[in-house]
């Protein structure tokens, strides 16, 4: 009785091919996680307020004002502070 070699190989083919996408997925997946990284850390987020954090201030300036806890004299000079 002979035994027949020639699809002996085929599972571990499937299982090859899948090791291979799932390795291939990990190495584009880790390029891309190494660029965003990069991307990221050249950005300085303390360098200065973007327009929604202003507006925000902003808001919280105004409606401080029209509380009555700060004069028009202070509001102006934060609202200079703020937008310079």
């Amino acid at each position: 009785m002979m035994l027949d070699w020639s699809s002996a190989g085929w599972g571990w083919m499937i299982f090859g091919g899948i090791f291979m996408l799932i390795f291939w997925c990990a190495i584009i997946g880790v390029i891309i996680w190494g660029i965003i990284h990069l991307t990221k850390k050249g950005q300085n987020p303390s360098s200065g307020s973007t327009a929604t954090e202003k507006t925000h201030y902003m808001d919280v300036l105004k409606e401080r004002y029209a509380k009555g806890e700060i004069t028009k004299a202070e509001f102006d000079q934060m609202k200079k502070d703020l937008l310079s």
